[in-house]
């Protein structure tokens, strides 16, 4: 998987950090809100945030592991 920020920024007391996410062509568009603290690098926001998500992302890719691939009923399996 390929994970691209596509969004970074303030609201209020929080990042909001938001990714598009590849999975073979398969794209998912999620977003995460962090707690902004002093002294925060970017690069933390965004591992946070990607922590933040990563459950969901990962129901995501499952959900979607065998769409697109062909089905033979005589065999009862994937071609």
């Amino acid at each position: 998987m390929e994970y691209e920020v596509k969004t970074f920024e303030t609201e209020g007391d929080n990042k909001r950090v938001g990714f598009i996410v590849d999975n073979n062509g398969r794209k998912m568009a999620i977003d995460r809100l962090v707690t902004i603290v002093e002294g925060k690098t970017d690069e933390s926001y965004v591992q946070d945030a990607l922590t933040a998500a990563q459950s969901e992302i990962d129901a995501w890719a499952a959900d979607i592991a065998v769409v697109g691939k062909k089905w033979n009923p005589d065999t009862n399996s994937f071609i």
